[in-house]
């Protein structure tokens, strides 16, 4: 692997070769805020895709355009005074060392837990205090994502269950309101109520450890493979799956299954 001083080279070459772009590319020099960010979006999305196909070349090509982007945004706020992307990094380490006590202090911190604990009440203090421990969920996260982060937070602070079996009382409670709003043909109640459904099993899942964004994207993934199997080999069969029963199409998913496992 690389040397520390081959990566700060390689570091200092990336951002010459930033600087040379803005200067003399004409797509790069009219870039602003407003028209990156877009393209930002789609960049991190991409790198999540190679996170959970778990490919490393992928993985390191889209972590360079992520970070193409930071260097980008920084270039553009030096341009206009306002900082660059030293005090970036300088504000960076400042915020890893003030919430790592446990590291960088003497403060006490035996496991992960404590260390998250420790972190929230940390940012707090940042704020002064008179902040919602909440108030740190960005609000344009997925919302699957965000109900993972409201209650790991809120967990944080001691909100949480006292056995994590408890969380499957509420589970079976919301899909049972669910099923009386749906019996009732309240749409409206039952869309809320079946939000309380999806919000009591991402608690469920965080208790147990598992992500479930990275859960459900797993089964898109495994869906998308079995459901391609059933197209490609209706396709070789000469039909058409409009034109199939539901059980012709369910004996192709089984073998789509057993390839899949």
């Amino acid at each position: 692997m690389s040397t520390r001083q081959e990566k700060l080279e390689a570091f200092g070459r990336f951002l010459d070769v930033l600087d040379e772009l803005r200067e003399k590319c004409p797509w790069d020099r009219k870039q602003t805020n407003e028209s990156l960010r877009p393209n930002t979006i789609e960049e991190t999305y991409e790198l999540c895709d190679a996170l959970i196909r778990n490919d490393p070349n992928d993985i390191c090509k889209e972590l360079g355009d992520v970070l193409l982007h930071i260097a980008f945004y920084a270039k553009i706020a030096d341009e206009q005074n306002e900082f660059d992307i030293k005090e970036v990094c300088d504000r960076l380490c400042e915020k890893l060392i003030y919430r790592h006590p446990h590291v960088f202090g003497n403060v006490k911190a035996e496991t992960a837990g404590q260390v998250c604990e420790n972190w929230e009440q940390l940012k707090l203090k940042e704020k002064g205090g008179n902040k919602s421990v909440l108030s740190g969920v960005p609000k344009d996260l997925p919302s699957l994502i965000k109900a993972y982060r409201i209650q790991d937070k809120a967990r944080n602070v001691g909100f949480d269950w006292e056995q994590r079996e408890q969380v499957w009382e509420k589970v079976k409670e919301e899909i049972e309101e669910f099923q009386v709003e749906v019996a009732n043909m309240d749409k409206e109640r039952a869309e809320a109520e079946f939000g309380d459904v999806i919000f009591s099993l991402v608690n469920a899942a965080r208790l147990y450890k598992i992500n479930p964004d990275n859960a459900l994207e797993h089964t898109n993934q495994k869906f998308i493979r079995r459901f391609e199997y059933l197209e490609a080999h209706t396709i070789k069969a000469g039909k058409n799956l409009h034109d199939m029963t539901l059980a012709e199409m369910d004996a192709i998913w089984e073998e789509a299954k057993q390839t899949d496992e």
